[in-house]
């Protein structure tokens, strides 16, 4: 059994945050988004891009890109972790993960228009082993933390993602703002370079948790079970519990709502500033630079408030700060106000991740083994709103060739989810006097 509470592995499970965050500044938020629409956009043919014979507006195809990814991940997730939790193999599977996620990000160093295609699935790739490795790290957090500790530990973990993630972009700076100190003559090619050193920074970082995490045991009821029973009766198990917990059903609706909006914002900030604003690079990096430098501020601050006022009270007033940005977000105009914009969603993005995940981790049943199965319920619910987030920001981009017309529609999904989180409140209300 292990030590819940040991702050060395603590540090160490916060370091998979610090490993993997690199791809999501770099590879969804940054460099990759602004070096993607800066080689795709040509003279010949404007924004539109010719994959596997079929044309697509740029970002409406890296966007469709990511949601099949993430759609894939929704359907394999809970088979897999359910597989994980009675065969003991959640490490397994968060190393496998990280693998294909890293060395994914290392074949992005040979993406260049010539090569759409191949870029594209090493964009999937390591889409889809950043998603899975969250999964299965997330399923440690009620293992290693106690209740009362898990929204301190969840903000950790952030913290540490955020840090980690600005000390290599500012390595990526180096390259992209200075190549001339390197001798490099060829624009593509800083890109290239941090791509690559994003691949070699997760997988070096990340054996820190992997060898500091407890191994995994099988569990006894499964032992001489094959992958197909074991998983589909594990799954099957965890569904049953969670049919019954009126709390974390009505929780998960309300997630699954409040982050299409968090995560389609988050994914599509930079090519927003790119596309619609015409903002240089430089401009784009330091304004991603900020939202990541302020939500280490707002995961420590969401954490003390939510001990002070409860996790649902500060969510219901963090997503109402997230509708109000949907509504400024229209409205912008020029770089002072894409600035002002970017250091309010630093601080709820902080908060609204760290704070959920720990959320729904103190709700899980104590002392259960199935925690992998339990975290796929609510990764593949915040997958599964990506898709449609993305999808919808695409489409409707698609059909109007106006990103300020999708970022109207993202309030609605925000308004819905808190909704469901004043609903929540209630329950949470009956449960504390039923107790």
């Amino acid at each position: 059994m292990i030590e819940k509470d040991n702050k060395k592995i603590i540090r160490s499970w916060a370091f998979f945050d610090w490993a993997n965050s690199a791809y999501n500044l770099v590879i969804t938020s940054t460099i990759f988004p602004v070096y993607y629409v800066a080689i795709t956009t040509t003279e010949a043919h404007g924004d539109e891009v010719t994959f596997f014979g079929k044309t697509f507006i740029n970002t409406v195809l890296s966007n469709y890109a990511l949601a099949f990814a993430y759609l894939v991940m929704v359907v394999l997730l809970p088979i897999l972790s359910s597989y994980a939790d009675a065969k003991g193999k959640k490490k397994f599977f968060m190393k496998l993960f990280t693998y294909i996620g890293s060395f994914a990000c290392m074949g992005l160093f040979f993406f260049k228009l010539e090569t759409l295609e191949a870029g594209i699935i090493c964009f999937v790739l390591a889409a889809m082993g950043y998603v899975g490795g969250v999964m299965f790290n997330n399923a440690y957090l009620p293992i290693i933390a106690s209740t009362d500790n898990q929204d301190k530990v969840s903000a950790q973990g952030f913290s540490y993602g955020y840090v980690g993630s600005v000390i290599l972009q500012l390595i990526c700076f180096v390259f992209v703002l200075k190549p001339e100190l390197f001798g490099i003559t060829d624009k593509s090619l800083p890109a290239q370079i941090s791509f690559l050193l994003v691949g070699i920074w997760w997988f070096v970082f990340a054996q820190i948790p992997f060898k500091a995490l407890p191994k995994d045991v099988p569990q006894e009821a499964s032992v001489g079970e094959g992958i197909v029973k074991s998983s589909f009766g594990e799954f099957a198990k965890v569904w049953n519990q969670l049919k019954r917990m009126k709390f974390l059903k009505t929780y998960l609706i309300a997630f699954f709502f409040y982050s299409m909006g968090v995560q389609t914002i988050m994914l599509a900030a930079a090519g927003f500033g790119a596309k619609v604003l015409k903002l240089e690079s430089g401009s784009l990096i330091a304004v991603i630079l900020i939202i990541q430098l302020v939500a280490i501020l707002g995961a420590w601050l969401m954490s003390l408030l939510a001990k002070k006022w409860g996790n649902v009270n500060v969510l219901i007033i963090v997503v109402l700060v997230w509708i109000a940005c949907c509504v400024y977000g229209y409205s912008i105009v020029n770089e002072l106000q894409f600035y002002t914009l970017a250091a309010i969603v630093g601080l709820i993005m902080g908060g609204i991740q760290s704070l959920s995940r720990s959320t729904y981790s103190k709700h899980i049943p104590e002392n259960t083994t199935e925690t992998a199965s339990f975290f796929s319920f609510y990764d593949a619910t915040e997958k599964l709103a990506i898709v449609i987030g993305l999808f919808s920001f695409a489409t409707i981009e698609g059909l109007t060739h106006n990103m300020r017309q999708s970022i109207i529609a993202l309030a609605s999904f925000f308004i819905v989810g808190l909704i469901f989180l004043v609903l929540l409140r209630k329950i949470e209300r009956k449960e504390l006097l039923k107790s």
